[in-house]
């Protein structure tokens, strides 16, 4: 099985606009849907035309359906819809900014970012996590377990992890772990304060480029593509089973700013350069970041997650996902209790 996914990593600055073309009609969307079933390695170019010419048609539940279908439910293509459904339902949201109003919205994000990351308190938080598998590229996951584990998070940066409960089942006096990779299959740390602040430290010398722009849980956003060469993002991917065995990696993804707070609303991010005789064939995550009270002050922190592995063992490729819900910030120190929406036995069954 495989473990641990862990991003230290990045940074840098470089603008540009995208050159300007016409918005996808209806009748080519529906054309590259269909041709998708026969070339799967098509998705990038659909996902790249949505994102980068938008579309001149509304949205509608026909077509989120059709996307389903003969995407294999591919959630990035589903997003990257939806995405550009909002784009054409409020253009002047989706505005693209010129140079200067990118630029300017970056560095005060920069500023942002790591003076949060300074103020950030001590705190523990209760994360819901369900694993699933699916052979690679359909799309098919099928439920493998799910945790309740309890974090830990320490403004030195230390991170230790509880296992609560597995499939329903509590468990008594749980040991603190560097992970939850006790528990086998594939963990994941550093969704907390760590990707912010190496995202915006200068000396990553991540790149950036303002990519689009979205509408987030009702936030107007610049999209800004970034990437970072695997000297300076340092990403440690670790592959467990009969052996260990580790790769550093480079990474490139896309963040999301608020044009108003100037804060991170969300991270998606890939693994570049994993060398191709490592097991793991790629690595991706996406974070969701929102509001939360701890001790009457607010903070932005991670709400959701989703962790993606792809490996290839005996001439078969898997890819395995982890759904994270962080639930429950609290002061450091404070219990973290198991409810009844932790454990529901509805959650934990496995389809025939």
């Amino acid at each position: 099985m495989r473990k641990a996914l862990i991003f230290p990593v990045l940074l840098g600055f470089a603008i540009a606009l995208g050159a300007q073309t016409l918005p996808l009609t209806r009748e080519e969307y529906v054309k590259m849907l269909y041709a998708l079933q026969r070339s799967p390695g098509t998705k990038a170019d659909i996902i790249a035309a949505l994102r980068g010419r938008g579309i001149d048609f509304p949205v509608n539940d026909g077509l989120r359906d059709l996307t389903r279908s003969k995407g294999s439910n591919d959630a990035e293509l589903n997003r990257a819809l939806e995405e550009a459904g909002r784009r054409k339902a409020d253009p002047v949201a989706a505005k693209f900014p010129d140079v200067k109003e990118a630029g300017e919205l970056l560095e005060k994000t920069r500023a942002n970012t790591l003076a949060a990351v300074e103020e950030m308190p001590d705190f523990v938080v209760k994360q819901q996590i369900e694993r699933s598998m699916a052979f690679a590229g359909t799309g098919n996951f099928r439920p493998l377990d799910r945790l309740v584990v309890a974090v830990s998070y320490r403004t030195t940066g230390e991170e230790t992890y509880k296992i609560l409960a597995v499939n329903g089942l509590v468990r008594t006096n749980p040991e603190e772990k560097g992970s939850y990779e006790e528990a086998g299959g594939t963990s994941s740390t550093g969704e907390f304060v760590t990707v912010l602040s190496t995202i915006f430290k200068p000396e990553s010398l991540t790149k950036f480029e303002a990519a689009e722009t979205d509408v987030l849980r009702g936030r107007k956003a610049i999209v800004y593509s970034f990437s970072t060469d695997k000297e300076h993002a340092k990403e440690l991917i670790t592959a467990t089973g009969y052996s260990t065995d580790s790769t550093i990696a480079g990474m490139q993804g896309r963040v999301w700013i608020d044009r108003q707070d100037a804060r991170v609303l969300r991270i998606e991010s890939d693994a570049t350069d994993i060398p191709r005789d490592f097991i793991i064939r790629s690595a991706k995550r996406n974070i969701d970041y929102d509001w939360v009270s701890i001790a009457g002050e607010k903070y932005l922190l991670p709400s959701l997650s989703e962790v993606r592995l792809t490996d290839a063992q005996q001439g078969k490729g898997y890819e395995t996902r982890n759904v994270i819900k962080f639930k429950e910030y609290k002061k450091y120190g404070s219990e973290v209790k198991i409810l009844d929406d932790d454990i529901k036995p509805e959650d934990t069954k496995k389809p025939n």
